[in-house]
């Protein structure tokens, strides 16, 4: 019985000679650099901001309710 390895799969990979030649980009165009208002990054980190403080506002608060529900049910 013949057992096979990975010693008996070995492939030659030969590796292109024109290896010099590099090949163009896909894109021929200049990217053009464009400015950006500092007060429309600061409105939409405004935004994201006071979504995220209304999330939390909104956990802290239920939290706060349940354990003031959870103090009247035990003190009972």
């Amino acid at each position: 019985m013949n057992t096979k390895g990975f010693a008996d799969n070995q492939t030659n990979i030969e590796t292109p000679n024109d290896v010099t030649n590099a090949e163009k980009p896909l894109k021929s165009e200049k990217t053009i650099k464009r400015r950006v208002d500092i007060n429309v990054l600061k409105s939409k980190l405004q935004e994201t901001e006071s979504k995220e403080f209304k999330k939390n506002l909104y956990i802290l608060s239920s939290l706060i309710l349940g354990l003031g529900v959870l103090g009247v049910y035990l003190s009972l």
